[in-house]
C-alpha cells in the first residue's frame, strides 16, 4: 500500500445545526438540539476529507473506532466547526485529535480512529 501520510494533517467542516439534524429527528424525543451521532458524522466527514486528497484513487479509509464526549447543546441554526488532526500513523491506522465548536465554546471533542483499505479488496 505504501502511502505516506503528513503528519499533523488538520481539517475542518462546518454544519449549520438544521431540524434534520437535531436529536428530535433522530427519535431521541428529547429537545431540538444537535444529535449525538450528527456530531459524530461531522467529525468523521472531517477526518476523511482532510486527508482524502493525499490517497491515490484506489485507496480510502474506512471508520474504526469513536471516543468522544458530546460537552454543548447546539441549537437549530447554529453554526458548529469541527477541525481535526492526524495525530497519529501506524500503518493502515490512523488516529484523528477532534474538537467541534459552538459560537466559541467547546460543544465535543475526541479521538478517531481510520484504517486505509484498498477499495476493490473491500467491496
Amino acid at each position: 500500500m505504501g502511502v505516506t501520510l503528513l503528519p499533523h494533517t488538520k481539517g475542518n467542516q462546518q454544519l449549520i445545526v438544521k431540524e434534520k439534524d437535531t436529536a428530535l429527528a433522530y427519535g431521541s424525543r428529547l429537545v431540538p438540539v444537535l444529535a449525538t451521532p450528527a456530531m459524530i458524522a461531522l467529525m468523521e466527514l472531517t477526518a476523511l476529507s482532510s486527508i482524502n486528497h493525499q490517497l491515490p484513487d484506489e485507496l480510502t479509509t474506512v471508520g474504526f473506532a469513536v471516543d468522544m464526549k458530546h460537552l454543548k447543546a447546539s441549537k437549530i441554526g447554529n453554526t458548529v466547526v469541527c477541525e481535526s488532526e492526524l495525530v497519529e500513523v501506524t500503518g493502515r491506522k490512523l488516529v484523528f485529535k477532534l474538537q467541534v465548536w459552538d459560537e466559541g465554546i467547546l460543544a465535543g471533542e475526541g479521538t478517531h480512529i481510520r484504517y486505509i483499505i484498498e477499495k476493490s479488496k473491500f467491496i
